[in-house]
């Protein structure tokens, strides 16, 4: 049963029929578009999955027909459902999205894609020019750039370098910070101990026992501050999930690099202390006393 009713607000794509194995855009169920699909017969469409799901829900979405003008048409007639992507922000979320033959809708203006095999492709640009050219010298063809050079423009990973170029700048200052902290934290707890210290070396207490004693209160520290900061992570990890590629935000290489690379900063920061702390002179630290 058509549902007519239904006006989608979708964003739409006029593609020839090898723009899918072009882009390699995965068709779940159905057919691609074909060359019979052209102003003589019915005008077809291909949804993404998000825009099956929300028209036709727990059902077969081929054969369903949608318009997205309004009711006067004209209908789509689904004859196929791809997998969702990324159509104009690499950050958007999925959104309700489908294919039309560019036969059945002419447009004046048309995006070229060329897939290269064993060529860089940036290598190709000027000859593409010339082709285009030799069909006919009036066409104008303009911005000619790889899939990379596109994926650094504001609507590809620009704005992401810069945020994580900035994100790693504060990284690097919390880290100093963190340095310091539990460096100044520690050597002020040494230097209160300093008596103690000295009477445990005057009772015959080893260079490796002071420095034991001294690390531990930087290593719990350390257990502290890692437990607290991975808990804060794994919370914060739904926030930014959106934000990362080909990288989960729950990665346990990630976290388990990280804790180690802060466990290890932490012992380096409580090492000179506990060096300091082997050295003192027991008959001036119990003087001071």
């Amino acid at each position: 049963m058509d549902r007519k009713e239904q006006r989608p607000t979708a964003a739409c794509n006029y593609v020839d029929p090898d723009y899918f194995d072009t882009m390699g855009v995965r068709l779940l169920r159905g057919r691609g578009f074909v060359d019979s699909d052209d102003e003589t017969s019915r005008p077809v469409a291909i949804v993404n999955e998000t825009m099956a799901r929300r028209l036709w829900p727990e059902q077969d979405a081929i054969g369903r027909r949608f318009s997205a003008t309004g009711p006067e048409g004209p209908w789509l007639e689904v004859v196929g459902v791809a997998a969702n992507g990324k159509y104009e922000f690499i950050f958007e979320p999925p959104t309700l999205h489908f294919y039309a033959p560019l036969e059945q809708h002419f447009r004046t203006s048309r995006t070229l894609h060329v897939r290269t095999a064993g060529i860089p492709p940036g290598q190709l640009g000027a000859q593409i020019l010339q082709c285009i050219r030799r069909l006919d010298p009036d066409l104008p063809a303009y911005d000619v750039q790889t899939m990379m050079e596109s994926l650094q423009g504001g609507n590809g990973f620009f704005l992401p370098r810069v945020g994580a170029a900035l994100a790693g700048v504060l990284g690097a200052l919390g880290l100093l910070l963190a340095v310091v902290g539990v460096y100044g934290v520690v050597a002020y707890s040494t230097s209160q101990r300093t008596s103690e210290i000295g009477l445990r070396i005057a009772l015959g207490a080893e260079p490796r026992d002071i420095r034991s004693l001294v690390l531990g209160r930087g290593v719990r520290v350390a257990v502290a501050g890692i437990g607290a900061g991975l808990v804060v992570s794994l919370l914060a990890a739904r926030l930014v999930g959106q934000l990362m590629f080909e990288i989960s935000p729950h990665d346990p290489i990630t976290f388990a690099g990280l804790s180690a690379l802060l466990g290890a900063v932490v012992l380096a920061a409580s090492w000179i202390p506990a060096r300091r702390a082997t050295r003192l002179d027991p008959v001036a630290a119990l003087r001071e006393q």
